[in-house]
């Protein structure tokens, strides 16, 4: 659920949506989408992109943010599996407490990259619904 919300009657955990070009500021912002906020499923959706997608040590504030999953690109695909499986749940165990994790699926998915697909369920229990983030994984040349 993507929407604009007033200040005033936003809910409680909302984020700035993520860019959806490929090709996007720095900060992930865009005109594409500026203004607009994710909630709900979409905002623990793109939380769980951020945090997969950090590099341990790239926010100087929190040196423990984020995940290692670059340092498996280049490996086999068997033997990078347990690894990435590792890393995903270890950290979304410590950075998402609003989810659990009930599966991480790993497989190739071009020259040079992964794709990761995370199922997720509300760690509160509220809905017994699983859903899927896919996650990207790409060499940087």
């Amino acid at each position: 659920m993507v929407a604009t919300v007033p200040v005033n009657s936003r809910p409680a955990f909302y984020q700035p949506a993520l860019s959806g070009q490929v090709v996007a500021h720095p900060s992930g912002l865009a005109s594409d989408r500026l203004g607009e906020i994710v909630t709900g499923v979409d905002d623990i959706s793109q939380c769980i992109y951020i945090i997969l997608a950090s590099p341990k040590g790239s926010d100087p504030h929190r040196p423990t943010f984020g995940s290692n999953l670059h340092l498996y690109i280049d490996y086999p695909i068997d033997a990078a599996r347990p690894h990435i499986v590792r890393e995903v749940v270890d950290a979304l165990r410590q950075w998402e407490p609003r989810i659990n994790v009930m599966r991480v699926m790993v497989a190739p998915s071009d020259v040079a990259s992964l794709s990761v697909e995370v199922e997720w369920v509300f760690a509160d229990g509220v809905g017994a619904e699983i859903f899927k983030t896919p996650v990207p994984l790409r060499k940087q040349l």
